[in-house]
């Protein structure tokens, strides 16, 4: 079922984009280099015993004025407590690439699923007098599927410079997942950052 709802949110934002590249005559013409952007956040999820800190620069295109799309590349820290047992820790160092489709259905809305598939070190250390597990260091990968959305200062049209705050959920919840707590429950996922666009020189609007 959750793969079904990722699917659908990329499906609607195909459909979305096609159908406003046959209504609007401007957008015609293939590619325009004005459509490019790039922007980045900041992640911060704060969770009972636990902390999600990071940052994800990204590079992309607007099709039109309600979808953008992007590749992008993250990298953050978790630190987790009581993870498999009372007074343990777990510390995650997290980078790897991604891409993401926005969807603006309102000019201060968006809907937005992003694909990320991140390469984890992770450093375990047993609670004290632990006599079930040791301390010790592994190298794993995990793939997550957030589908989420937010709120943006305002994307008029193709050309905005914009803040934006979002909230998403890893609705894979691969085991290795750094969006999961230690029962495997999706975790929100808070980035706030700040889109410009790209070639727009007097035309930029903020």
């Amino acid at each position: 079922m959750k793969k079904i709802v990722f699917v659908l949110l990329a499906f609607t934002a195909a459909v979305t984009a096609q159908a406003q590249y046959e209504k609007d005559e401007e957008k015609k013409g293939g590619f325009k280099k004005e459509n490019l952007f790039t922007g980045g956040s900041v992640t911060a999820s704060f969770f009972n015993g636990g902390t999600v800190l990071g940052i994800s620069p990204y590079f992309g295109y607007s099709i039109n004025r309600f979808v953008d799309v992007a590749v992008s590349a993250n990298y953050n820290y978790a630190s987790q407590r009581d993870n498999v047992e009372f007074g343990d820790k777990l510390r995650q160092t997290i980078a790897g690439p991604g891409a993401f489709v926005r969807l603006f259905p309102v000019r201060f809305l968006f809907a937005q699923a992003q694909y990320e598939y991140n390469f984890i070190r992770q450093k375990y250390i047993a609670a004290p007098n632990s006599f079930s597990y040791q301390n010790g260091t592994e190298r794993v990968k995990a793939s997550s599927a957030l589908v989420g959305g937010g709120y943006c200062s305002g994307r008029e049209d193709v050309g905005n410079v914009f803040y934006y705050l979002s909230v998403m959920w890893d609705l894979k919840k691969d085991v290795n997942s750094p969006y999961t707590d230690g029962l495997n429950r999706a975790l929100p996922i808070v980035r706030a950052g700040l889109q410009i666009p790209l070639f727009q020189g007097g035309r930029r609007r903020f």
